[in-house]
């Protein structure tokens, strides 16, 4: 009895894992019309309709991917989906009495948004991880952030740099300069307390610290290798 209930479980976590495999595999080449965050807001009854569009790498200004990864991933072109060293610091930091800060890259971020919940239980964050893993093995790296910037929360139902560039500017993305990339980076760790378009104190300072870091990292140079 238990040798067939392994044995079920076995071949059922087998489907799985194929199933992941081929959605992600899917998704390198086809727009998802649709995310797990997307989903769960027009689940929440909130009334606050979807502003999402869709736009190609190509048509965001290139100042925009350098931003998020100057602000939520620097390792960005260099980890394999998860960065296992900035994990260890962040244990390292907890153990010592500070806050538990999130380690979380930007291909989790993508995992996460793309396929999961919001949360923190360990379940969900190692689901996350092995996604991200996947993703990082299947995907490029300019195939990563194109989606991340185009299902990425930037306030309450907007997702997309370009539905945040049009609503909060009235530009394109593709029109967005260092600055403004900048505060829509700046929202990112809470887009629903945070304002792009009417930037708090903290938001401005946030937005002077990713600038000064876009800077560290050589500029529009740092990130070449997603227009080659």
């Amino acid at each position: 009895m238990i040798r067939t209930f392994l044995r079920t479980f076995a071949w059922a976590l087998a489907g799985l894992l194929l199933l992941a495999i081929a959605v992600i595999l899917l998704f390198r080449f086809v727009n998802p019309p649709t995310s797990a965050f997307m989903l769960a807001h027009q689940l929440s009854g909130s009334g606050q309709e979807i502003r999402q569009e869709w736009v190609s790498l190509d048509d965001i200004s290139p100042w925009m991917p350098l931003a998020v990864v100057a602000s939520e991933d620097q390792r960005f072109p260099q980890h394999h989906g998860v960065d296992f060293g900035a994990i260890r610091k962040a244990l390292s930091e907890y153990q010592a009495g500070q806050g538990l800060r999130g380690a979380s890259t930007i291909t989790q971020q993508t995992a996460k948004n793309l396929f999961l919940w919001n949360g923190r239980s360990f379940i969900r964050k190692a689901l996350e991880a092995g996604l991200a893993l996947g993703i990082d093995g299947l995907w490029p790296k300019r195939r990563i952030i194109e989606v991340y910037l185009n299902i990425a929360e930037f306030g309450d139902g907007v997702y997309g740099v370009e539905a945040a560039s049009q609503l909060y500017f009235g530009i394109p993305a593709s029109q967005l300069s260092q600055t403004r990339s900048a505060q829509l980076a700046a929202v990112l760790p809470n887009p629903k307390a945070l304002s792009a378009a009417n930037p708090s104190g903290y938001v401005w300072e946030r937005v002077a610290w990713i600038r000064g870091q876009m800077a560290q990292l050589s500029g529009l140079r740092y990130l070449h290798g997603l227009y080659n």
